[in-house]
């Protein structure tokens, strides 16, 4: 789907790599797996593994960067002890940290720069001010955020038009679908959906409790989906891609196997009718966001 504002189009599948393997073998097997099931949007941060997740990512695509949509994050510090990390969303910090992720990604420029979270007390003035002047540099083409709460998403949209926003959905966390899906459908602002799959839990992980639901409420969801005798990818892809302000589920993969069974659920996807879609949503509970809202 294209976003309008940057100008290009991004894959309706794109792959998380936060569980790429540190080794550059086993990574370029799963993305070259990806490649051939057609996905050409690639998610990463520069969180992940401090910054090799990106090295890895930049050196296997290095030979078809031009072809591909290359995206990462910002806005979370490592310490130096390396016990954690710290939130730092200004401007400075911004234009240091994407000279950094430039380098480790072997590219000229970022198609899609995301800040990798928000608060509502940030000082957003000079964090959109840093996207902006990155753009105008050539150093990014396209700027967006990571953020599932719906009053810095007002607070950001009434200032900006970032180009698109990372949320969580799935049918076990339909938060967006109260004001932000409806919202975004109006702007020019479009949807990565990330948890499409809720960790697996709808696919055949062991459950356990989430978001609020219990351990035996989980394995009812999953049987649910399971019952519906297609592939379980399939129908939560097309339930993802449903949404008119998505633009494209990106899905977390750590083996070919995974990126194999993705590649299939989404050619699968187009045999899910809306009916069925519908009837996810009858069965399925409404949940809503309860703080920043």
């Amino acid at each position: 789907m294209e976003l309008t504002n940057a100008g290009f189009k991004v894959s309706r599948i794109g792959l998380g790599c936060m569980s790429l393997p540190t080794e550059k073998s086993k990574a370029e097997r799963i993305i070259k797996s990806a490649l051939d099931e057609g996905i050409t949007f690639f998610d990463t941060a520069d969180l992940y593994q401090k910054g090799q997740n990106e090295s890895v990512l930049g050196e296997v695509l290095k030979s078809t960067r031009n072809d591909l949509i290359l995206a990462t994050k910002v806005g979370n510090v490592w310490r130096q002890d390396g016990s954690g990390w710290d939130w730092n969303p200004k401007k400075e910090y911004i234009l240091k940290a994407v000279e950094e992720s430039l380098t480790r990604l072997k590219t000229d420029y970022i198609d899609l720069y995301q800040l990798h979270g928000g608060t509502i007390d940030d000082p957003w003035e000079e964090t959109l001010e840093a996207f902006e002047l990155l753009k105008s540099q050539g150093k990014i083409r396209a700027f967006g955020i990571s953020s599932i709460r719906p009053n810095v998403i007002r607070k950001v949209t009434a200032m900006s038009v970032p180009d698109t926003i990372m949320m969580q959905y799935s049918p076990m966390d339909r938060r967006p679908e109260e004001v932000v899906f409806p919202a975004l459908e109006q702007s020019e602002t479009r949807v990565l959906v990330r948890g499409a799959f809720a960790k697996g839990f709808l696919i055949d992980k062991s459950v356990s409790e989430y978001l609020g639901y219990s351990t035996h409420q989980v394995a009812d969801f999953q049987k649910a989906i399971q019952d519906i005798g297609l592939r379980p990818e399939a129908v939560l892809i097309a339930f993802g891609l449903s949404q008119p302000a998505v633009a494209s589920l990106v899905i977390g993969a750590s083996s070919q196997e995974q990126v194999k069974r993705i590649g299939k659920g989404w050619n699968e996807s187009k045999e899910v009718g809306e009916d069925l879609i519908q009837g996810l949503r009858r069965k399925f509970p409404t949940n809503h966001y309860h703080s920043h809202r």
